[in-house]
């Protein structure tokens, strides 16, 4: 009766939960049905829990961004830099040297340091841009997108940059107890997030701001501090998304995840975040997260081109920002 209760009390704070739901029971039977034995297979699940991590956190940074009223389009920026900085540092005291393992444990420690450092500093150029010079959102982070992804193609020169230590390449492709490790990480990022946006004074506040700036204001919340704090989570959870994607790939490169910037867009608002602000949950992110991984492993499956699935997200997109339009102009 408890766990009844408390799932009404979840769908029935946000229908879009429940619908997306639906969706996603829905476009697993279709995938399913269509080719049954290869989206069925095992080996196809665990590769999701393998590849969404990176995609999930991107799009919880992104729903992050939304809630104030903005938009970070230098996420996937910021990921590639803070795995290529990383990978640049390692190349320069492990490749080539015989080092113990307490050295490279140290020595993988003070990469995810730098990499989570130079994600931080991004997001706070990226608030110090928006908040204080009044600098449009979608310009500023298209802007620096483009700085931190040519910052990444001088430290490289243009190749991938590969060979990372073996302790970090198990944050992206090892197992615990397992499970997959980056799975792990994300099912912990999130429920941070979860718990920093609706059980602390700056996950309200930034809520506040979203919904009615100028209430916010007159109720004394420094708008520009929020906003800034945002693009400071913001960087760093890009960051934690480049270190999972590097040690997946074992490689870092300035135009890894071209696409995802599009899919993270896309997945916040389907998980119901407005990107007017003031709206958004973790929860309906993740769901639709799963939907749309599922999506495209059948995608995948079905062997549609890459250019064929950029369109389809792209129609997606459009047609669920038309519709979440459409819903609030109705009410």
């Amino acid at each position: 009766m408890q766990n009844s209760s408390f799932a009404k009390r979840i769908l029935g704070q946000d229908r879009n939960i429940l619908q997306l739901l639906v969706i996603t029971v829905l476009v697993f039977a279709l995938m399913s049905y269509l080719n049954p034995d290869k989206f069925l297979r095992y080996y196809n699940f665990e590769s999701i829990t393998y590849i969404m991590p990176e995609l999930g956190i991107l799009a919880i940074a992104m729903m992050i961004a939304m809630l104030t009223g903005g938009i970070d389009l230098s996420v996937v920026g910021i990921a590639n830099l803070a795995g290529i900085l990383a990978g640049v540092f390692f190349h320069s005291v492990i490749v080539g040297t015989s080092q113990s393992t307490g050295m490279l444990l140290l020595y993988t420690g003070l990469g995810i340091l730098m990499a989570l450092g130079i994600g931080l500093l991004a997001g706070v150029l990226n608030g110090f841009l928006i908040s204080k010079l009044r600098i449009t959102p979608i310009l500023a982070t298209l802007g620096t997108g483009q700085i931190f992804t040519g910052l990444a193609v001088v430290l490289t020169g243009g190749p991938a940059i590969v060979g990372f230590p073996d302790a970090w390449n198990f944050i992206g492709n090892g197992k615990i107890l397992g499970v997959a490790t980056p799975f792990i990480l994300f099912v912990v990022v999130a429920g941070a997030v979860a718990i920093l946006l609706t059980r602390t004074t700056l996950g309200v506040n930034l809520m506040l701001i979203g919904t009615n700036p100028r209430a916010a204001v007159f109720a004394g919340l420094r708008k520009d501090r929020m906003i800034f704090y945002s693009y400071m989570m913001t960087g760093f959870l890009a960051a934690i998304a480049g270190i999972i994607l590097s040690g997946r790939t074992n490689a870092a490169k300035s135009d890894y995840g071209a696409s995802y910037l599009l899919q993270a867009i896309l997945i916040a608002v389907l998980g119901g975040t407005n990107p007017a602000g003031g709206k958004g949950r973790v929860l309906g992110v993740s769901i639709a997260l799963i939907a749309l991984m599922l999506l495209s492993s059948g995608f995948q499956i079905l062997r549609f081109s890459n250019h064929l699935i950029d369109f389809i997200w792209g129609g997606f997109l459009l047609l669920v920002i038309a519709l979440n339009a459409f819903r609030n102009t109705d009410r």
